[in-house]
């Protein structure tokens, strides 16, 4: 039988530092309990899966994080960020020599990286909580192609104390991302400085994502990509999102989503543009970026993330809701003139061209512009099957299309899935949106009718996709 060596891992809000204490080990059974009690509904444990062979975590909601591996397991390395350029010459507080950015390490000893070309933002966010040792990855790639966030999920509860044990497990895999961000508690940490790259992504063949464009902000946001987290989020009330978003744009962020909203999860698809990637700044969820197959963080509303930009521009993605033409530069046309002469922005130009330079624009170069907005084609919805034909045993594409829609609405309260077999997380969550459409609609429904079993008015309502 299996047994494993027990640790904790607690990091503190205070220094940033991890501390490990070792417990002694277990045997298989009491690993096969520990999992069962997570896996409780109402349980504040959740099972976290190591990178390592047969291990795996434990966030607690004290913010502590267990951690079990195998006695006989095979020895795990976390990838050793880039070193810092030395300091010599320079005390700490002094002034940063030309071109660098300073960083604080565990020993207080102050190191230097370069900056991205270019660089205009700050390498730390006011107020955000400096976890582990501040060193996490290096210099840029290819900062030529844009800076950018990149929106991740942690797939776990928000809120509580869970920002320190998810912290603390992403400093023990090695999966650290720049920011960690609670939306519940509007907290926010850094690992490292936003200029360093993160590495919470896989490359893309030989090409390093986690240090593409001149800034890649990865971001892990505390929830989980089936009930996007933007789901009754007010920026407006959250000044440390707004942090996040300003330094985001001191850097040059542009207020759009290339690759287009990110798709809902886990029913949604993204091609994954390459070429896309690699040409265009702005904000892409893990699910757009080349080389990987996750589907955080899910349908986020981009009307939130990255919200309203300063010029008026939504922040919506430049392809779905529009047609593009192309036009033809001709001699004393400026960017801002095509813009002004097409209704559109600067920004939107640069974005939909992939250009380098605003300034340079040759007589005949052909740039696309938006076109007429296309006609929305009608919905059509799944129609009404029936009360009878919810019951155990039944196995359809409806229940997994109607679980989705109930995850969209915020009503979903599934832990896996949905799934195509009707249950009672099914009923559950049904019953959850029964009980919202009735009190938004002013029917005053009883427990009766918010039983879980669609009836055709809440079915209709929910605009399940046809299948």
């Amino acid at each position: 039988m299996t047994e494993y060596h027990v640790a904790v891992d607690s990091l503190s809000a205070e220094t940033g530092q991890t501390t490990t204490t070792y417990l002694g080990t277990v045997d298989q059974a009491h690993v096969d309990e520990v999992r069962a009690i997570a896996a409780l509904d109402d349980s504040p444990r959740f099972v976290k899966e190591h990178r390592q062979a047969g291990a795996f975590c434990v966030l607690r909601d004290d913010g502590a994080l267990d951690v079990y591996v195998p006695t006989d397991a095979e020895p795990y390395e976390v990838r050793q960020p880039d070193p810092g350029q030395a300091a010599e010459g320079f005390a700490k507080g002094g002034a940063v020599p030309k071109g660098l950015t300073a960083t604080v390490g565990e020993s207080g000893a102050e190191s230097y990286v370069p900056l991205a070309r270019g660089a205009s933002g700050p390498a730390y966010i006011s107020g955000a909580a400096r976890l582990g040792d501040q060193s996490i990855g290096g210099a840029m790639d290819h900062p030529e192609s844009g800076a950018r966030f990149t929106w991740h999920t942690t797939e776990s509860p928000a809120g509580g104390s869970y920002l320190t044990s998810i912290g603390a497990y992403l400093i023990r895999v090695g999966a650290e991302p720049q920011v960690i961000y609670d939306p519940a508690t509007d907290k926010l940490g850094q690992f490292g400085p936003l200029n360093q790259s993160g590495r919470a992504l896989k490359n893309d063949g030989a090409r390093r994502t986690n240090r593409e464009g001149k800034v890649n902000i990865q971001v892990e946001v505390l929830g989980r990509a089936a009930t996007p987290w933007t789901n009754g989020f007010d920026p407006a009330k959250k000044p440390n999102f707004q942090k996040l978003l300003a330094a985001g744009r001191a850097w040059g962020i542009p207020d759009v989503w290339p690759a287009g909203k990110p798709p809902a999860y886990p029913s949604g698809s993204s091609s994954r543009s390459r070429s896309v990637w690699q040409e265009k700044g702005g904000h892409y969820g893990h699910s757009q970026v080349p080389g990987n197959d996750h589907g955080d963080p899910g349908a986020i509303d981009t009307a939130k993330v990255p919200g309203k930009a300063a010029g008026g521009d939504t922040g919506s993605s430049d392809s779905g809701s529009s047609s593009a033409t192309t036009y033809t530069v001709k001699k004393g046309d400026t960017l801002s003139s095509i813009a002004k002469a097409h209704k559109t922005t600067v920004a939107k130009l640069v974005t939909l061209n992939g250009l380098k330079d605003a300034d340079k624009l040759s007589v005949g170069q052909k740039l696309k512009v938006p076109g007429a907005a296309s006609k929305p084609s009608s919905p059509t919805y799944e129609p009404f099957p029936g009360s009878n034909f919810f019951h155990g045993g039944r196995n359809s594409p409806i229940i997994t299309a109607m679980g989705r829609r109930l995850v969209a609405e915020g009503c979903g309260k599934y832990r896996n899935g949905p799934g195509p077999d009707w249950t009672n997380v099914d009923r559950a969550s049904f019953a959850a949106w029964q009980s919202k459409y009735s009190k938004a609609h002013g029917l005053n429904w009883s427990a009766e009718d918010c039983n879980g079993i669609p009836g055709k008015t809440s079915w209709d309502a929910l605009h399940v996709p046809n299948v």
